[in-house]
């Protein structure tokens, strides 16, 4: 694994994100803060933590002291807490706080924290899995977000995540996404750094 993060650093990548899964919110299970910790200790990029979790109020002080910068909870009431105030908690915590949000949550329910959060992470998969195929559809909440952000003249990072490979970045990038989360693209190419520039569209 550390291999694997000064790789992806040497190759350029802005930021780490990692999934964290519990097998209750999602049907998978991946790791915990104990991994986050030991990925902080391997780099100094950013770790973006994505709470695909069950109660993540309670677990969020776990992942502060992993070495989190940013934590993206979900706004979906299947996750079990009040949005709010958790992300006032991770917030307080001194970090960048995130709300992530399914392809089947309308844009509507994220609306009401917009000015609340640094990151609006829209899934173009359903959670829990990785090389699931792009949801176009979703370009659309990603539009909205981006509309808001500049009505508001808001520093909020639009994050696209799922599928992205060089042909879904070009479109989520158009529609206004700034941050893309690539998992099966970079890490199954044979040259990360030609991965991530193509990504960028270099």
């Amino acid at each position: 694994m550390a291999e694997e993060v000064h790789a992806i650093e040497k190759a350029g990548a802005d930021w780490i994100h990692c999934d964290v899964m519990d097998g209750h919110f999602v049907d998978n299970i991946s790791f915990g803060p104990m991994i986050v910790d030991l990925v902080r200790k391997q780099t100094k990029l950013p770790l973006d933590v994505h709470l695909m979790i069950q109660h993540a109020d309670h677990y969020l002080p776990r992942f502060v002291k992993a070495g989190a910068n940013s934590i993206n909870i979900h706004v979906e009431p299947e996750a079990k807490h009040d949005v709010a105030k958790t992300l006032g908690a991770i917030r307080d915590a001194g970090c960048r706080a995130g709300l992530a949000f399914n392809p089947a949550t309308p844009f509507e329910k994220v609306e009401p924290f917009l000015d609340k959060i640094d990151i609006l992470l829209v899934m173009t998969v359903h959670p829990g899995f990785g090389g699931q195929p792009f949801r176009p559809e979703m370009m659309a909440k990603v539009k909205r977000a981006r509309e808001w952000q500049k009505s508001h003249d808001a520093p909020l990072d639009i994050t696209v995540d799922g599928g992205i490979n060089p042909e879904t970045a070009r479109p989520s990038i158009q529609n206004g996404a700034n941050v893309l989360v690539a998992g099966t693209s970079i890490f199954h190419a044979k040259d990360y750094a030609e991965a991530i520039r193509e990504l960028r569209g270099g």
